[in-house]
């Protein structure tokens, strides 16, 4: 049973990454599974890839733009209130994750810190 709601934004950008990702690996109907793991420089990082399966505790976010986002019981707290966007710059494009919860975070920017 769900316990919680997840409120987890994702950009129209992100999701048409995600959509293309997901063609070219050809996986239909993907389920984007986002988490957070203890690790990295300033004690938690994100950890994202497709998975066929949801789990009896998971929080599923069925996200604008045609997107399913699952959470674990664990990530739901940290990652509540963020916003999933995809960015292209000079040096390449990626996603990146504005978490309100984050407190602060290394220099590389691939992990966070909670207060």
């Amino acid at each position: 049973m769900q316990t919680q709601t997840v409120n987890f934004i994702v950009t129209e950008t992100a999701a048409k990454e995600i959509k293309r990702i997901a063609d070219e690996n050809q996986i239909e109907n993907p389920i984007l599974r986002v988490r957070v793991v203890p690790g990295g420089c300033s004690g938690f990082q994100y950890a994202m890839g497709f998975d066929d399966e949801v789990s009896e505790n998971d929080r599923v976010v069925e996200a604008d733009h045609g997107v399913k986002i699952v959470i674990d019981e664990f990530s739901a707290p940290y990652i509540n209130g963020a916003v999933l966007d995809y960015v292209m710059d000079f040096m390449g494009g990626g996603f990146t994750i504005k978490n309100p919860n984050a407190v602060g975070s290394c220099g590389c920017g691939n992990s966070f810190s909670c207060g």
